[in-house]
């Protein structure tokens, strides 16, 4: 039993009788897809990238060329991921997709971030579920243990320091950091000496 409180008015919900929101099919294919994930894709080496790559594409994602999405990367529901060319699911990261969530070529999310694209509507007295879509652009770098919210979408380069939330779009090519997230400078890139000589000849 809940109560929920509005000035002078008291209101009790059950949330016990409500029903879930996911389909029978969907239930069954995370079922499956958790068997697979704790047998097959959970104990598989870290180098064995392609094996991975393999399984998530059985059930549904969108993987690109050379995609890495690590052992211990935690993946809902894989038919709602999209990893493009390069990118990458770190250690630990935790990969909420109730609704979409799409990684751009060259994408990076680091170690123990968690990427949730679900929420509930806490003004509605029996919360339902509500989500949205998050989109981490081409070339964006997601570091360590960063909480990334419903609907966000992480510009193309930017980066998002070691444990900030994020609950807002971050422009591209820009540093952000914090609880929540600010912009903290521009992302710009050092074109190292040898790579200037390189492109000069």
């Amino acid at each position: 039993m809940s109560t929920r409180a509005n000035s002078d008015v008291c209101i009790q919900v059950d949330l016990s009788h409500c029903p879930s929101p996911h389909p029978f099919s969907n239930k069954r294919g995370r079922v499956l897809w958790r068997v697979v994930w704790l047998f097959l894709f959970r104990p598989s080496p870290r180098v064995f990238h392609g094996w991975r790559r393999m399984l998530l594409r059985l059930f549904g994602a969108q993987v690109g060329h050379n995609a890495r999405p690590y052992p211990s990367a935690i993946i809902w529901a894989p038919w709602n991921l999209e990893m493009g060319d390069h990118s990458c699911l770190g250690d630990y990261v935790d990969c909420y997709s109730v609704d979409k969530i799409r990684l751009g070529a060259h994408a990076t999310v680091s170690q123990y971030s968690y990427l949730c694209s679900a929420s509930h509507n806490y003004a509605d007295p029996t919360m339902p579920l509500i989500t949205a879509p998050i989109t981490i652009a081409q070339s964006a770098w997601v570091a360590a243990d960063v909480f990334i919210g419903p609907g966000v979408t992480i510009g193309e380069g930017a980066v998002v320091g070691a444990r900030s939330s994020v609950f807002k779009n971050v422009a591209p090519w820009v540093v952000v950091a914090g609880n929540s997230a600010r912009v903290i400078k521009p992302r710009t890139l050092e074109v190292h000496r040898d790579q200037s000589r390189k492109h000069s000849t």
